[in-house]
């Protein structure tokens, strides 16, 4: 049996764990299940919610502990011990320090992307999240390949960064939006023409990783999925994986460190913890999120934890591989969300995880709005991005309205026909009177610093509101699509897993999506669910190496 100090089962942040590990001089092998590296972390935003880090430093923020510690502990609303999250506090700004020093990335602070609860004591308005800067991929030579790569991808070579996007959305209504679109595509064309290939978001951030790796001289085994863990005298020792067709063997001295990602694309997981009305399909997880890892090590004594909760994300749910995403289409002025009634039940702009909660019934004791429609008129329209990549002006595709998922009528009454919704007329004219009033009674829309940071700054009083008065009017379908999973392996403040009686498994942590969320049910900040994957698989490999700080 071959032997290494630690084992890392996935490679998405599992890739920093296991730079950390290396970093402390441990022998390290990361085994992936499917052909690439990345997981959903190269699909996702790339982004990550780490307080206090050197980054946010350099760029003049200054931060409280104490006030992150406040912000953190009304947020959660105490659905998980306090000294799980303090470690994201304690451990976090180590952990990006070791990412600038271990890998080829630059970063940059994500201004003004404020926290998703910024009212709430310690929140912050400012922001607390940072990204990657465009990447360049040729770095990686023939390891190119092994990256995963976006099911979904800009007609343009365009290295979209968080910030980026913000203002691209905004192309045709500000000279900012045109500038910004200019310069990603001035940078991804005139990349290619000198050879290079810039990579933003999550895929700079796999792309980085995976050289960090190769740096280190750490081995990755793709295509080599985890069958079972190895256990000698109670504690975990290694790995069982398949890997050419052969149940091979790994001792791993100090432990194991599962980060395999949620259980995002298994309907019958979904069924029995979340509901059957959520379909995996929704999912913008990798497809290779199958949730076995986590029935792997239930099977070995560790308890669940979260197993109904998700990172949430509104989506439209069109056919092909991947559903379109609802992000500052949501804050935007000029549309609405409304249930099968035709009666709007939420603030739009709400931050995704949330929305989510509130669309499935999980925020409160109202039914599942399952689909839910988003209203909107030609206005809206012409001015906006929408959904899978869709400019201003440009028609909804015929294969929405084909499947079902999209309608278009002359006149809103006709619209309401259409969808059976009596009561639609109604709930328009009233929030057109919101609209025009620059307040949203009903909801508050545009009432947080985080609403405001998609709406659309050209519209006063309030940059989330607009009225819905001109024809033609549409109609799309909102489902409570997600970023993956985020129940999983009850995890400590260390990433130790744990028995159903609080007590650790010997050798084994878990880590990322593969965890319980260190954060219960909520999303603190843009980039959480990447930045607690970062954190806690620091924590662990400092852990493993028995060696403080």
């Amino acid at each position: 049996m071959e032997d290494v100090d630690v084992v890392v089962v996935g490679a998405g942040t599992g890739m920093f764990a296991a730079l950390a590990a290396a970093d402390r001089g441990m022998s390290v092998l990361v085994v992936e299940k499917s052909a690439h590296v990345g997981g959903s972390t190269s699909l996702s935003g790339g982004g990550f919610w780490i307080p206090g880090n050197s980054i946010l430093r350099d760029n003049g923020q200054r931060d409280d502990p104490e006030r992150i510690r406040t912000y953190l502990r009304a947020a959660t609303r105490g659905e998980v011990e306090d000294e799980r999250w303090q470690t994201h506090i304690d451990v976090g700004p180590a952990a990006v320090d070791l990412l600038r020093r271990a890998t080829p990335l630059k970063f940059q602070f994500m201004k003004e992307y404020a926290d998703y609860f910024p009212e709430l004591p310690g929140g912050s308005a400012t922001g607390r999240a940072c990204e990657p800067r465009p990447f360049d991929a040729k770095v990686l030579g023939e390891d190119r390949a092994l990256l995963r790569r976006p099911t979904l991808t800009a007609p343009f070579p365009m290295p979209i960064t968080g910030r980026g996007y913000k203002w691209l959305n905004l192309v045709a209504r500000t000279p900012k939006g045109v500038v910004t679109g200019a310069r990603l595509m001035g940078l991804g064309v005139g990349g290619m023409a000198l050879g290079r290939e810039y990579l933003a978001g999550g895929q700079a951030l796999g792309a980085g990783l995976l050289a960090g790796l190769r740096a280190a001289g750490v081995a990755v085994w793709t295509n080599t999925p985890l069958t079972d863990l190895v256990i000698e005298d109670g504690r975990v020792a290694g790995v069982v994986v398949r890997r050419n067709g052969e149940n091979v063997a790994v001792g791993a001295r100090r432990g194991v460190i599962l980060s395999t990602g949620g259980f995002d694309r298994n309907a019958q997981m979904r069924g029995k913890y979340q509901s059957p009305s959520v379909d995996g399909s929704w999912s913008f997880g990798a497809e290779s999120n199958t949730g076995d890892v986590v029935g792997i090590a239930e099977s070995h004594g560790a308890d669940l934890a979260f197993m109904d909760a998700a990172w949430w994300f509104p989506a439209v749910p069109v056919p092909g591989p991947q559903p379109g995403a609802l992000l500052a289409e949501r804050s935007l002025p000029g549309q609405i969300i409304v249930n099968g009634h035709g009666r709007r039940f939420m603030n739009e702009a709400v931050n995704y995880m949330t929305a989510g909660q509130i669309i499935t019934g999980r925020h409160s004791a109202e039914d599942p709005h399952i689909p839910a429609w988003m209203i909107f008129d030609q206005r809206y329209r012409n001015r906006y991005l929408f959904g899978a990549g869709l400019f201003p002006r440009q028609p909804l595709p015929k294969a929405w309205y084909d499947a079902g998922i999209a309608k278009q009528e002359p006149t809103l009454e006709k619209l309401a026909s259409s969808l059976g919704m009596a009561e639609l007329p109604a709930t328009v004219k009233r929030f057109n009177l919101l609209a025009n009033s620059g307040r949203d009674d009903d909801f508050g829309r545009g009432d947080s610093a985080y609403d405001r940071y998609y709406g659309d700054p050209t519209i006063t009083p309030n940059p989330c509101l607009g009225p819905i008065d001109s024809g033609p009017f549409y109609a799309v379908q909102v489902v409570p699509g997600d970023l993956g999973t985020c129940g999983g392996i009850r995890a400590d403040a260390n990433a130790r897993a744990l028995r159903a009686d609080g007590s650790v498994i010997p050798g084994l942590y878990a880590i990322g999506n593969a965890a319980g969320n260190a954060f219960g049910r909520v999303y603190p900040g843009p980039g959480a669910t990447i930045g607690q994957g970062l954190t806690f698989g620091y924590a662990a490999a400092r852990d493993l190496a028995g060696q403080p700080g």
